[in-house]
């Protein structure tokens, strides 16, 4: 069984960016974000980036963040290197929509 951490509610801010591929996009969409991925690591307040890619043939794709804080995240989403990096990614995605929430409680399996 899984422990869940609750307490204060958490400064940490998840970001959920879900996008829809273009049809044969795919590869230019992955190029794109392994720069985009690149840039992220190193940037003060980010925690994790996770890529998802789609079960089915949705070409519905998402990205998921956890950042220390929505400092840091909207710091990083603003900066003039973060524009130039996201701009590009346009002619490959038709749709997209973010979430971002504070994280108030997590559970976590039990390792084996």
């Amino acid at each position: 069984m899984g422990s869940i951490h609750t307490g204060r509610p958490a400064d940490k801010l998840s970001v959920v960016f879900a996008v829809r591929v273009v049809e044969d996009g795919e590869e230019g969409f992955l190029n794109l974000y392994e720069h985009l991925r690149k840039s992220v690591s190193g940037t003060p307040g980010h925690i994790i980036e996770r890529l998802g890619k789609p079960a089915d043939d949705s070409r519905q794709w998402v990205i998921t963040s956890e950042w220390r804080s929505a400092e840091d995240f909207f710091a990083w989403q603003q900066s003039e290197e973060h524009q130039e990096l996201v701009a590009p990614l346009r002619e490959f995605v038709d749709q997209r929509q973010s979430l971002r929430f504070h994280v108030i409680k997590e559970t976590k399996g039990v390792s084996s």
